[in-house]
């Protein structure tokens, strides 16, 4: 059985307080019905004896300290469910993002820290330390093995362009398939080709993944962004498509 959680002191929630002042018109943190639908739909629930809803209310009740040492803060994957079933569109993962700032950065998940660190420092963004040059070469790689193991996509003039000039898509990859699983690439680029649609690879900012998201770091967040956005830019892309 769960320890009882006490509450005494002080139960003003300063990251609550802040996270409300930042959502539209003040947020509505203190509208949950504690219905439990943020519960039901959420893939963290049970984590560590938590769910959103505990979260929320330990927030409410002023809980910082608790909630900035709870590992569920760093289980939660912020992938909005709960905000989306809430009745009350309360924004729990924003609350979430916030409870990560009460920790130094450099305390932080350290695998989480160091794949934010990876990609600030590359041009690619990659979380997995792959350069323009080695996901070029795969890229290239993998598309001359298709044609020759599938002599249709040879036919169908199968492609997978990096830095096409113009193209109405930049596609971004997970650029755990490039290093690990570059067989996975494939069923994307034949779809693309079947439908006929006109895109392209980035040789910059074409990683997919944003560590620094999951990690609260708001200038790396910012910074695998931008990479991702001047690239498509610089080539003229109308649409970024985001895989992730």
């Amino acid at each position: 059985m769960a320890e009882a959680i006490k509450i005494g002191g002080d139960t003003r929630s300063v990251f609550k307080d802040k996270v409300m002042e930042i959502l539209p018109e003040g947020g509505n943190l203190n509208a949950c019905l504690t219905c439990g639908l943020c519960a039901s739909g959420c893939p963290a629930t049970g984590l560590a004896d938590m769910d959103p809803r505990k979260y929320l209310r330990m927030a409410s009740l002023g809980l910082d300290e608790e909630i900035a040492n709870h590992d569920w803060t760093w289980m939660c994957t912020m992938c909005t469910r709960c905000m989306r079933i809430c009745p009350m569109e309360i924004n729990i993962p924003q609350l979430v993002f916030n409870a990560r700032k009460l920790t130094p950065r450099e305390e932080r998940p350290k695998g989480i820290l160091a794949s934010c660190d990876v990609g600030i420092k590359l041009d690619t963004g990659s979380a997995m330390g792959c350069s323009a040059e080695d996901f070029e070469f795969v890229i290239g790689d993998v598309l001359d093995e298709v044609k020759e193991s599938q002599p249709m996509w040879e036919e169908k003039d199968l492609q997978a362009p990096i830095d096409k000039e113009g193209a109405e898509f930049f596609l971004n990859q997970n650029s755990r398939e490039p290093m690990t699983e570059p067989e996975e690439m494939v069923p994307l680029w034949k779809i693309l080709n079947i439908v006929g649609a006109d895109w392209t690879y980035g040789s910059k900012g074409w990683a997919g993944e944003n560590y620094c998201l999951f990690l609260a770091d708001d200038d790396g967040w910012e910074n695998l962004t931008r990479k991702s956005a001047d690239k498509c830019n610089e080539l003229g892309c109308k649409t970024f498509l985001n895989t992730e």
